[in-house]
């Protein structure tokens, strides 16, 4: 997911789309193909809007060009409503879900170990981490098996710190679901994930993990890469 405005990080994005905002001098959008294709990920499907022609640039000049698809979406869809226009992508298997506005050093490698090693039930491994502004994510609460009980939107007061990554690996059987009782849901976040309770299971990642949404979080982002040299 990379088709969004990035309105909360202007005046850097008013000709940058946030996708292609640069880490140490590395465009994000870089950065996670380097790391997906590192942890043997296959196809990756790409959806462009604001300045799509950026992302376009980039993806035709890089050496992932062969391999990575691109969806333009003249109207944004929303990233259930993305999911769902292209759910033959996944032709009929297991695959992940990015929002790529993230700066995300997770080990993509132990991520699916996690998905392939859930507890019974499962549809959705969703990736977490600890964040010190909970007010400002999606929270959830978890059970004795690190199995999601409760999911909380941006609320006044959470009931923990431990954040939804809004990356997601969805297991085939999910995606038929989604084609079959949700075909007009925009918001993954909002419109899907409370359908499921007691169905996604967590994966905690301990790595750095930033979203890089506002000035301020990507003035972190870039000062966390500094740390990581």
């Amino acid at each position: 997911m990379a088709a969004g405005l990035g309105t909360r990080l202007q005046p850097y994005t008013n000709s940058v789309p946030k996708c292609l905002m640069k880490i140490q001098g590395q465009e994000l959008l870089g950065i996670w193909l380097d790391r997906l294709t590192e942890a043997g990920v296959g196809k990756i499907l790409i959806n462009t809007h604001y300045l799509a022609n950026h992302v376009e640039s980039f993806i035709s000049s890089s050496q992932y060009k062969n391999y990575v698809s691109l969806f333009n979406e003249p109207n944004l869809l929303g990233t259930a409503g993305t999911l769902i226009a292209n759910l033959n992508f996944y032709e009929g298997r297991d695959g992940l879900l990015i929002h790529a506005d993230n700066y995300c050093l997770a080990d993509f490698k132990a991520f699916k170990a996690a998905h392939n090693s859930r507890p019974n039930g499962c549809l959705i491994t969703m990736m977490t981490f600890r964040t010190s502004n909970p007010k400002a994510c999606g929270v959830v609460e978890l059970d004795e098996h690190n199995v999601v009980t409760g999911f909380y939107e941006k609320v006044d007061d959470p009931p923990s710190n431990l954040a939804n990554g809004a990356i997601y690996i969805l297991s085939a059987e999910i995606l038929k679901i989604m084609a079959t009782d949700f075909p007009h849901v925009k918001d993954f976040s909002l419109d899907v994930l409370n359908n499921f309770i007691g169905q996604i299971y967590s994966y905690e990642t301990k790595e750095i993990f930033l979203d890089i949404g506002t000035p301020e979080t990507y003035e972190q982002a870039n000062k966390a890469a500094d740390r990581e040299k």
